[in-house]
């Protein structure tokens, strides 16, 4: 559990913890979908979500998850302290979505209702995502039953958070321990490659890890413009986040549109080096140079900005005969 989530284990009115933890950084956007500004909760599950995944979670039952409204409803002290022990939307994905297939993709926040409870079911009801070790076969079995089986779960994953008292935000039974969050606003793309007669369907893919996200689909376009918001969990030993164009095809495979791998160093080391950004105004604090091996069409400048820290980026996407995409990048201290 970090220190932000232990400061809330103070007494207090549950309503206003339940507030203070919906503000750590990786609360602020829907765990399930990424829509920003969730209002709602699953208490015994321990995440935030949005209304569109609210609806979702109330389907399943309350045996599997029981949603609350944040402003709303009256919370437990059981249901507020759960919540703040298990940390937040990052530490329980890292939970129920340690082990997304290879090919699988978390939905986005405009993805249709039937994508969106094929996921949510298959990652909390039927646990298709969860480590071997943490799952519980019910098969076919009564609602009674199966909200034993959870509660089972509730518990296994609980007591995976209370084995380890470390300041740090660390997820036990060999999950990851993550230093902060990214929010890549995927801009805009330009004379993106042709993949269908005369046009594409584009989609961008961003992978970080075992983390893959995905913007919506913008239809017969060349120069889409998405401006969408992902939200991506950064691990302590982090690579380079990878990130794929294709183009969406109904009745076949997606076909591939272009490339390129976008390093975060330069931002998460300007972003540690300066320490709270609201405390300096608006300044170039880093830069990540264009060079032969890496897909910057300009040299990347990392501002704080209003108090934030930004860097925008601009790529000419790798393997692909033509295309650019524009993006910009935000970092979020977990302790923010």
């Amino acid at each position: 559990m970090s220190n932000y989530a232990a400061g809330l284990g103070k007494p207090g009115s549950g309503k206003r913890r339940i507030r203070d933890l919906l503000n750590q950084p990786d609360n602020r956007v829907c765990a399930d979908c990424g829509a920003s500004d969730p209002k709602w909760a699953s208490a015994n599950i321990g995440v935030f979500i949005c209304l569109k995944c609210c609806g979702v979670h109330r389907s399943l039952g309350t045996h599997i998850s029981k949603v609350l409204s944040v402003t709303l409803d009256e919370w437990s002290d059981e249901e507020v302290d759960a919540m703040i022990e298990i940390g937040g939307n990052a530490s329980a994905n890292s939970i129920y979505e340690a082990f997304v297939p290879e090919g699988s993709s978390k939905p986005g926040p405009d993805v249709s209702h039937d994508q969106r409870m094929r996921f949510i079911r298959s990652k909390y009801e039927l646990q298709e995502f969860l480590k071997p070790s943490l799952r519980i076969s019910s098969g076919k079995c009564s609602k009674k039953n199966s909200a034993f089986l959870t509660s089972s779960l509730s518990r296994k994953i609980m007591d995976s958070f209370r084995t380890n008292s470390s300041s740090k935000k660390i997820f036990q039974e060999g999950m990851v321990e993550f230093i902060g969050m990214l929010k890549v606003t995927v801009k805009k793309g330009t004379n993106l490659a042709i993949r269908d007669m005369m046009s594409s369907d584009p989609y961008v893919v961003l992978n970080l890890g075992k983390q893959k996200l995905q913007t919506t689909v913008v239809n017969s376009n060349l120069n889409p413009v998405w401006n969408q918001e992902l939200m991506l969990s950064v691990p302590e030993s982090y690579g380079p986040v990878k990130l794929q164009v294709y183009d969406y095809d109904t009745f076949s495979a997606d076909d591939i549109m272009g490339e390129a791998e976008i390093d975060i160093q330069p931002l998460i080391t300007s972003a540690m080096a300066f320490g709270d950004p609201e405390m300096f105004g608006d300044m170039q604090i880093g830069k990540w140079l264009k060079s032969h091996d890496n897909p910057l069409i300009d040299d990347s400048i990392i501002n704080i900005v209003d108090g934030k820290v930004k860097q925008e980026v601009q790529i000419k996407l790798q393997n692909v005969e033509s295309g650019e995409l524009e993006l910009e990048m935000e970092w979020l201290p977990l302790d923010q």
